[in-house]
């Protein structure tokens, strides 16, 4: 590793990590939140172990805090050395034109606070457009809802992989990373 910090990766929760619904799937549930069936995405435990080893790993989700912190009891072992867990409350309720309904976006300056700078931060998120100020740190992955066969966090791994001691990760071109693992 170089001698700059730990890249920051911010890992969303639900369809990226996890996926949650009122409805139970054909197999059975990982673990309830409240009324919800919540089912781990394939690879979750080993990519987890994988992304601690080289990165500063923290969530921010748009659902509540009191929700993401129940699914993050029950994703991440105990002594996991999670930056942080940023909820509803860090979010910017934004109402986008083009969509015609108010997003709750994730704005990554607010980070500079924790003295992260945005050239060292990525951020996996399944809903590109709750964070269109920053996409450059963006790395799009397709929503998980409950296919046993996704295969999603197996590749992210070894995207992540090649790219940990990248100096900016806002130069790097992210849309296509699925080919730059091949």
């Amino acid at each position: 590793m170089n001698d700059l910090k730990k890249i920051l990766l911010i890992l969303d929760l639900d369809e990226t990590l996890v996926y949650a619904n009122e409805s139970k799937l054909s197999y059975p549930e990982d673990f309830n939140v409240g009324e919800y069936f919540v089912y781990k995405r394939p690879g979750l435990t080993k990519f987890l172990d994988f992304v601690s080893a080289y990165f500063d790993v923290a969530i921010w989700t748009s659902s509540t805090e009191d929700y993401a912190q129940e699914i993050v009891n029950n994703i991440f072992p105990e002594k996991y050395p999670l930056k942080f867990l940023y909820g509803r409350t860090k979010c910017t309720l934004t109402y986008l034109f083009d969509y015609y309904e108010y997003v709750y976006m994730k704005n990554l300056s607010k980070l500079k606070r924790l003295n992260y700078s945005l050239e060292r931060i990525l951020i996996v998120d399944d809903s590109p457009e709750k964070i269109r100020k920053n996409y450059g740190n963006h790395i799009g992955i397709t929503p998980f809802t409950g296919s046993k066969e996704d295969q999603e966090l197996f590749l992210l791994a070894k995207y992540l992989d090649k790219i940990k001691t990248i100096k900016d990760v806002r130069g790097l071109e992210k849309r296509w990373w699925r080919s730059d693992i091949k």
